[in-house]
């Protein structure tokens, strides 16, 4: 009886001195326990997630005989027997590619093709948000409905606007930028206007007290209030206008062709580049993953935000 009794003020004791008892799990910093469910399928997802990266990265330093007689699992089983090369990456770099130059050109495309949709969709949102006038509901539905449209049906009629019969820009940057600002800018509008429906109107209405003005309330309060959505869409606006080919290929010229179109260049018209393929596919992968790590924390809550408030 006194062992039982014992038992609870051992526990507390124990806690009291920062030990956790055995089997406890942990708690997250909301003080919420942790679920091992949970995390073994975090665990397992990201494995799962990683292993066509683990596997584009074994296989760009393999030859070409190499990678189509045997997995590149095999290479990692047997590390030491293995013909590892760095040739692929010489011949991405040193060959006709010119992938310094694409990748020149992606930034160029890239950078502007993120920030102007995000500026122009950042001041329809507020004005979707905070201000008053006739039809607003019925032009931000239509706005969000153009998303169901594939943007593949207006590269014909895009073709003719910008090509010589119209403005005469395509093959020039500012053609990829003129579209993937239109492209984008649907999808950039609901997800800010979402976020910036959540952020408190009181701020808003002592701003107007004040004497502020809407373009001086943009840019003091809702600007740096948020920051999570505007880092969230420029994610995913970066990454898709970097992984872009379709538009690339057929709206620039071959003198500022992106990453992307040098890197399916590689490949050559019977696959007689394949080896070099995979190099360039993972160079290439660098800057995109750069920008993802760099802005992650805003991510996940910058999207949850602008997911869930109508």
């Amino acid at each position: 009886m006194t062992h039982a009794l014992a038992v609870p003020e051992d526990t507390d004791r124990a806690q009291a001195a920062g030990i956790k008892p055995r089997g406890t799990l942990t708690k997250m910093k909301d003080g919420r326990p942790r679920s091992w469910v949970a995390v073994v399928s975090m665990v397992v997802l990201t494995v799962l997630w990683s292993i066509p990266t683990i596997g584009l990265l074994v296989t760009s330093f393999r030859s070409r005989e190499d990678a189509a007689t045997s997995g590149w699992w095999s290479a990692l089983l047997n590390p030491i027997t293995s013909n590892w090369t760095t040739a692929n990456y010489s011949g991405v770099f040193g060959g006709t590619s010119d992938m310094g130059a694409g990748f020149l050109n992606s930034i160029v495309v890239a950078i502007p093709a993120t920030i102007i949709p995000i500026m122009f969709a950042a001041f329809a949102a507020y004005a979707f948000s905070f201000m008053d006038f006739r039809g607003k509901d019925v032009l931000f539905i239509s706005i969000v409905a153009v998303l169901v449209v594939p943007i593949q049906v207006a590269f014909a009629p895009m073709l003719d606007i910008l090509g010589p019969r119209g403005l005469g820009i395509s093959g020039q940057y500012i053609a990829v930028w003129i579209l993937h600002t239109g492209f984008g800018m649907p999808l950039a509008i609901y997800t800010l206007r979402n976020y910036m429906s959540t952020l408190p109107k009181t701020v808003i209405e002592s701003a107007k007290i004040d004497g502020a003005t809407h373009f001086q309330t943009f840019w003091r309060l809702i600007v740096p209030m948020s920051v999570p959505a505007l880092a969230a869409f420029a994610i995913l606006q970066f990454i898709w206008v970097w992984n872009d080919l379709l538009i690339a290929k057929l709206f620039l010229s071959a003198d500022n062709a992106t990453v992307i179109v040098k890197l399916q260049q590689l490949l050559g018209t019977q696959g007689q580049g394949a080896e070099l393929l995979t190099a360039g596919a993972f160079i290439s992968m660098v800057l995109p993953m750069m920008v993802f790590f760099s802005l992650q924390r805003f991510f996940v809550r910058g999207l949850t935000a602008g997911a869930v408030k109508g």
